[in-house]
């Protein structure tokens, strides 16, 4: 019997309860940093373990246009954001991972991921890499692109495969965190449609979205966390009708399937249960790592091959 109950205990040790915070964020920076802090508490009474918040959660997504007062909204880290949400991971003793609009120095600001330990200490950071330039996402115009490298963050509740939105399209992004041992990959995400769009331009691009996070999950044999926005945001330029952001977070298991998925409308606080334990176990079903020819993949770090 007490080898059963020791057991038991160790199962349930890969057991692991995440939390999303899907929101919608306006122009009042107080407002949106409450609805965040709101979000981690509830997920925190259902258990949490770990919480994740969407991209840049503090303000409205501002690379609709470029506007140079918009650099207003950065900060240092460790900042004021960090100290408020360092201390929401420790007063819930959660780990939190958030993301923040970085002044690194005058002229020089990222998009940067932070996460935070239970004890409200910093466990590491992660500055997005691939930065996307399209209609009514700029995001060239605000950010430079990353020089951290893809390097997963060790905390309490294991090794966080941390990337952000563009990202999430990039199968090299997910393959170098899962080689450097990260045990989920997480993509806090602000992606939707502007208004122009076909309703089946629409549906291709959402398809399109999952289908390549979901990818991420069976190529690699890793759960896979995304967290959207949700919400019309205005184009204070006029340029554009605004966009119009599509939610439906999502967590999928280490075969790609579905372990939740949100509404496309609406906020929403949610705790999921995620077996780490699978990964090793789909890992020897689909043993992608063994066949892989890494004698053959030089290729890969050139722009073409001509």
């Amino acid at each position: 019997m007490t080898h059963f109950i020791f057991a038991k205990k160790i199962r349930d040790m890969t057991k692991l309860k995440v939390g999303i915070v899907q929101q919608i964020s306006g122009g009042s920076r107080e407002e949106n940093i409450e609805r965040s802090l709101k979000g981690i508490a509830e997920c925190a009474e259902k258990g949490a373990e770990l919480v994740v918040l969407q991209e840049l959660h503090c303000g409205i997504y501002f690379c609709q246009a470029e506007e140079t007062g918009m650099f207003d909204m950065a900060e240092p880290i460790p900042g004021p954001s960090t100290a408020i949400f360092s201390e929401a991971a420790k007063k819930h003793k959660i780990v939190l991972v958030t993301s923040l609009f970085e002044k690194r120095a005058a002229g020089l600001y990222h998009n940067t991921a932070v996460v935070f330990e239970k004890n409200g200490e910093i466990a590491g950071k992660y500055r997005k890499m691939h930065i996307p330039d399209d209609p009514a996402y700029y995001e060239k115009f605000y950010f430079t692109p990353g020089d951290l490298g893809f390097e997963p963050i060790k905390t309490s509740v294991g090794t966080l495969g941390v990337l952000v939105c563009w990202d999430q399209w990039y199968p090299e992004a997910a393959r170098l965190m899962a080689l450097r041992g990260a045990e989920l990959l997480i993509y806090p995400t602000a992606i939707g449609w502007e208004s122009t769009d076909t309703e089946g331009e629409k549906m291709r691009q959402h398809g399109a979205w999952e289908t390549i996070q979901r990818g991420h999950a069976v190529a690699n044999g890793l759960p896979v966390i995304t967290v959207n926005r949700v919400g019309f945001e205005p184009d204070w330029s006029g340029v554009t009708n605004g966009i119009q952001f599509w939610g439906q977070s999502f967590v999928a298991g280490p075969q790609g399937e579905f372990l939740f998925k949100a509404s496309s409308d609406k906020e929403e606080n949610v705790v999921i249960d995620i077996d780490k334990k699978r990964t090793e176990d789909v890992r020897r079903i689909w043993p992608f790592f063994r066949d892989r020819r890494i004698d053959f993949y030089g290729g890969l770090t050139k722009r073409y091959l001509d």
